[in-house]
C-alpha cells in the first residue's frame, strides 16, 4: 500500500482519526496539568485540496466535504465542535485545505502544552518543519518513528497521547507497531496511544489487536468502520482505530458519533462500525 497522504487528506478514514484526536485531546485538557502530543508519522501538517494530489482522487469531498454539508443533532455537533472548529477557522468559505494531525493537535491545545511531530520522509519533514518553524511549543523531528518513540518516552509531562499512523508501506507493518508499542508501554505504561490502521483483513486486524493486548495493552477500544463493499477497485473502504487508554467517556462518545458518520460516509447498504472495548482480565465487549 503506498499511502503518500495528500492524495488521501481529508478522506473519510481521516475524519474517523481526526475526530478521535480531537476527542482525547479535549478529555486531556480537562486536567490543569500539561500534556505533550507525540506524532510519530506527521505528514506535512497542512494539505491544499485544491492541489495535484488531492485533485486527483477526489477523496476529501466523500469525507471532510460531506461532514461539513451534513445537518448533524445537537448532541453529535457538541462532540464535532473541537474537530470541525479547525477545520472552518483555516478556511475562510470554501473549503479549500484541511489540518494533518499535527495542526489539529497544536491549534486544540492550551498555552503550556506541547507537540512534537516527527516525519520520516525527506520533502513532508521539510514542509512540515516550514509549517511549524515559528511555534515554541513544538519541536519537528526527521526520525525513524521507533526510533523517536525511543527517544521521547516518557515525555517530562508524565501525561500526553501518541499518535501512530503509519504510511502501510511494509508488509510487516502490524509486526512493527505492536512492537514498537511493547517498548513504549515499558516507558510509559499511562500515556494514551492512538494507532490508524486501514482494515484490509479483519483476521490480521485480530491478530495485531490480541498482540498489542498481550504485550502490554491492559484497557483499549478497537474501532473498525466500513463505508462500503470492499473490491478491487473499491480502493480503502475499511479502517481501524486502536486506543490504548482511551479516556473514559470516549466508549459513549463514538457510541453517538459512530451513528452520525456511518450515515453521513456510507457509500452503499454495506457500510457499518464496530466497537470492541476491554480491560486486563476481561474479554472485550
Amino acid at each position: 500500500m503506498n499511502y503518500r497522504h495528500a492524495y488521501h487528506a481529508g478522506n473519510f478514514a481521516d475524519v474517523l482519526k481526526h475526530i478521535i484526536l480531537a476527542r482525547v485531546i479535549e478529555h486531556l485538557k480537562l486536567k490543569p496539568q500539561p500534556f505533550r502530543v507525540i506524532d510519530t508519522h506527521a505528514g506535512i501538517g497542512r494539505y491544499d485540496l485544491s492541489g495535484v494530489e488531492a485533485g486527483k482522487t477526489g477523496e476529501w469531498r466523500d469525507g471532510i466535504g460531506r461532514v461539513l454539508q451534513a445537518a448533524v443533532p445537537d448532541q453529535v455537533a457538541a462532540l464535532l465542535e473541537p474537530y470541525l472548529a479547525t477545520v472552518r477557522d483555516m478556511n475562510g468559505g470554501d473549503l479549500q485545505v484541511y489540518p494533518g494531525s499535527p495542526l489539529i493537535a497544536r491549534t486544540l491545545m492550551r498555552p503550556g502544552d506541547q507537540l512534537v511531530a516527527n516525519e520520516l520522509h525527506a520533502e513532508d519533514f521539510t514542509e512540515l518543519k516550514a509549517l511549524f518553524h515559528k511555534a515554541r511549543d513544538c519541536k519537528v523531528l526527521n526520525l525513524d518513528a521507533w526510533v523517536a518513540v525511543k527517544s521521547l518516552l516518557p515525555p517530562k509531562e508524565r501525561r500526553g497521547l501518541v499518535l501512530i499512523d503509519p504510511p502501510f508501506e511494509r508488509n510487516d507493518e502490524f509486526e512493527a507497531i505492536a512492537e514498537g508499542l511493547e517498548e513504549a508501554f515499558r516507558r510509559f505504561a499511562t500515556g494514551i496511544y492512538v494507532v490508524w490502521y486501514p482494515l484490509k483483513s479483519e483476521l490480521a486486524a485480530d491478530r495485531f489487536v490480541a498482540k498489542v493486548r498481550a504485550n502490554g495493552g491492559v484497557k483499549g477500544l478497537d474501532v473498525r468502520f466500513q463505508i462500503a463493499q470492499s473490491g478491487p477497485e473499491a480502493g480503502l473502504t475499511s479502517t481501524g482505530i486502536l486506543v490504548i487508554n482511551p479516556p473514559y467517556k470516549l466508549n459513549d462518545e463514538l457510541a453517538v458519533l459512530l451513528p452520525f458518520l456511518r450515515a453521513t460516509l456510507a457509500r452503499d447498504a454495506s457500510a457499518a462500525f464496530t466497537i470492541k472495548s476491554w480491560e486486563d482480565g476481561k474479554a472485550p465487549a
